[in-house]
């Protein structure tokens, strides 16, 4: 009776820990050169079991993401995915829907397993969605990222990863 106790109590916070659920993605995709590169990207992102949708805009080498209700979406297996397709990330804009997301004096909120770090928001509290642009390396051009270095001016930002709160995080450095 107390296992189940403690997986109806588990079950329950990880519903509610959350502060964020993200709606939708613009995923520019860099290398691709022909119609079958897009294809393949396509192919492999939808094999993933949180995407909804995927509408690749050949012009822009674009794939716009939509994903399913209440699954979490893992940004890093998305760019596994892009990567295992043989291409890379040039630019990756998220549509969060953020619930009460409290961001502290240094521009981190965190949210269940994850944190995110914010180069242009500090002190606030976000509700609803927002557009943000994931920095973190691989996830935006090699110019971009070496530009925003000196910015966040943190170890976290090379390696995506850092102690939050005693525990090892997955930190997304965004900008808002």
């Amino acid at each position: 009776m107390k296992t189940i106790l403690n997986l109806f109590i588990f079950v329950l916070l990880a519903g509610t820990a959350s502060a964020q659920q993200i709606t939708t993605i613009d995923l520019q995709v860099t290398g691709l050169t022909c119609s079958m590169c897009s294809k393949s990207t396509e192919k492999s992102l939808r094999t993933l079991d949180f995407i909804a949708d995927v509408k690749p805009d050949l012009n822009k080498n674009l794939f716009i993401l939509t994903f399913k209700n209440a699954k979490a979406v893992n940004l890093d297996m998305i760019k596994k995915k892009v990567e295992d397709a043989g291409f890379s990330i040039g630019n990756l804009v998220a549509t969060f829907d953020f619930k009460q997301l409290t961001v502290d004096e240094k521009g981190l909120a965190t949210s269940g397993n994850v944190a995110y770090k914010f180069l242009n928001t500090k002190s606030k509290v976000i509700n609803g969605p927002v557009k943000a642009a994931v920095l973190d390396k691989n996830f935006t051009s090699q110019a971009n990222f070496k530009k925003n270095v000196a910015k966040f001016n943190t170890p976290t930002y090379a390696s995506g990863k850092g102690v939050v709160n005693g525990k090892n995080t997955r930190i997304y450095h965004l900008s808002i």
